[in-house]
């Protein structure tokens, strides 16, 4: 007899369906499985005849053929353990399945008859909706996170007897049901972190709402103890919310990394990512053996922070050019070739020197001559030229750290974000791929970007007095357009031009004589 169940199998961040034939003969005694299978799909077939076996269900001695179809594409992973099983027993004619072809199943067994979670449930149902599917029966694990995808009924079982009683049409469990916009509109103003715990530091504060204005990736260079770290863990706080499509994506990404909490529904805060200066070129950027999505996909519509830059190594720091640029990464190995959206805010901090006190104003640097330069140069030009706004910070001094009074709160800063946001969502309604001020090419800043003769004269003043690079000169007017949508300026003021030129302190020849 032959029977089909249906599955799904992750392809970078989304999900195809895979129809799994099972064909059982009345003679022999061999199981088979053939649709380019991995180890962990291979060994399916143990742990099923284990887990119903020990549900009180004995499967006949016969022939079994099983096809994972498209055959071309390779399935992994122990998430098929469910639907193989399902396929066995409506095949050997155990259970009567009248609504299998209405349903998806995932789910890994364990020797007991227990369904285990498994990862990449959201891109499933979304390819089980697109598909017409009515019903998925995933993991109670994960049944909420797939619960966020509308028009589909969702069960989330705990062990395969409960799979048994659904597809019979008798279930013991309830579907599960998610208002996904309620929570998600509730959800999106609770912050752990925020910028009225800052105390002092209003120039950093400002530098970061620049930043978030115009989508711009940021530098702090300091000594230790500055703030640094602490300030960039509040930057989600004043990015503008996710909009809906946008936390369906995040989440998307998080959950085929299997980076999901149990239970997990919608992201509804921006990903902020800290990777250890350790972490590997393909722990950054993604792929493997197994392919899975990177530190910087993780970051996608959020914040990735790197701290102490200048400690990574070479390799990790330069594959993030292209990304930094595309928005996108391309993994491409000899057996797959995946593509993982990209599109993050990188945020760096990092020591004027290797002893961390170069131009401090109360403790003394030890470095040897030349030592500053050197520290700065494990930096490479095309990566810093990819940073708009490059700020010095120095510490909060102590009368400003035992003021009782709290600073501006996140809030405020957020609102003057979201009104220059939407000031640029207007401007680019007609631009594909451009959102932001920081995304803007060499066209759009002749259009948008024009200057008086008052405003030109102070930027080609401070190109030749600080001896800047060419480099610099796109990225100051891009920053100071933002700076002036968050006055609501249509024109690019005298003074907008000069605080932007003020965030482009490493591009000066002078840089570390005299602190700006």
């Amino acid at each position: 007899m032959l029977v089909k169940t249906y599955g799904a199998a992750v392809q970078g961040i989304d999900a195809m369906i895979v129809t799994i034939e099972v064909s059982m003969e009345a003679r022999g005694w061999n199981f088979t499985i053939v649709g380019l299978p991995d180890t962990a799909v291979k060994e399916s077939h143990d742990r099923i005849n284990t887990a119903l076996r020990e549900s009180g269900i004995n499967l006949p001695r016969r022939a079994v053929v099983v096809n994972m179809a498209p055959a071309d594409v390779k399935k992994e992973g122990a998430a098929f353990d469910l639907p193989i099983a399902i396929g066995l027993l409506a095949a050997a004619e155990v259970i009567q399945a009248p609504e299998l072809e209405s349903c998806m199943m995932m789910g890994e067994l364990s020797l007991d008859g227990h369904v285990r979670p498994v990862r990449g449930v959201l891109p499933m149902a979304i390819a089980a909706r697109k598909a017409g599917f009515r019903y998925m029966i995933v993991p109670e694990e994960n049944a909420t996170e797939a619960a966020v995808v509308n028009d589909i009924t969702v069960y989330g079982v705990n062990h395969i007897m409960q799979v048994l009683e659904i597809l019979q049409g008798c279930p013991s469990v309830s579907p599960v049901e998610v208002d996904t916009r309620a929570e998600f509109a509730a959800a999106q103003q609770v912050f752990d972190f925020d910028f009225s715990e800052v105390k002092g530091q209003e120039n950093v504060k400002r530098a970061f709402e620049v930043a978030c204005a115009g989508g711009h990736n940021i530098l702090l260079v300091g000594p230790p103890g500055a703030g640094k770290s602490m300030m960039a863990k509040r930057l989600p706080s004043i990015m503008p919310p996710l909009t809906l499509r946008e936390a369906l994506e995040t989440t998307k990404i998080h959950s085929v990394a299997g980076r999901l909490r149990q239970g997990a529904r919608l992201l509804t805060h921006r990903p902020f990512r800290s990777p250890h200066h350790t972490v590997s070129p393909v722990a950054l950027v993604g792929g493997g053996t197994n392919p899975r999505p990177g530190e910087i996909s993780l970051a996608h519509n959020g914040v990735l922070f790197l701290d102490e830059l200048p400690e990574f190594s070479r390799s990790v720091l330069e594959v993030m050019r292209q990304p930094l640029e595309d928005r996108h990464i391309t993994v491409a190995r000899a057996k797959y070739n995946v593509d993982y959206p990209a599109s993050f805010m990188l945020v760096a901090s990092m020591n004027p020197c290797p002893c961390g006190y170069y131009n401090h104003p109360t403790r003394q640097c030890t470095c040897m001559p030349g030592a500053v330069s050197k520290y700065l140069g494990r930096i490479s030009g095309p990566l810093l030229d990819r940073i708009d706004l490059q700020i010095e910070i120095l510490p909060v001094p102590f009368e400003k750290l035992a003021q009782a009074a709290p600073g501006e709160p996140s809030s405020a800063i957020r609102e003057r974000v979201v009104k220059a946001r939407a000031i640029q969502a207007a401007r680019f309604a007609d631009e594909e791929h451009i959102h932001c001020n920081a995304q803007m090419n060499s066209r759009l800043l002749q259009k948008w970007c024009a200057m008086s003769k008052e405003t030109s004269d102070i930027l080609q003043y401070a190109m030749v007095k600080f001896d800047m690079s060419a480099r610099a000169y796109d990225r100051i007017l891009k920053v100071a357009r933002t700076i002036a949508d968050l006055d609501g300026s249509d024109e690019i003021m005298p003074h907008h031009m000069s605080e932007a030129v003020n965030y482009r302190n490493l591009d000066r020849s002078n840089w570390g004589n005299t602190y700006m």
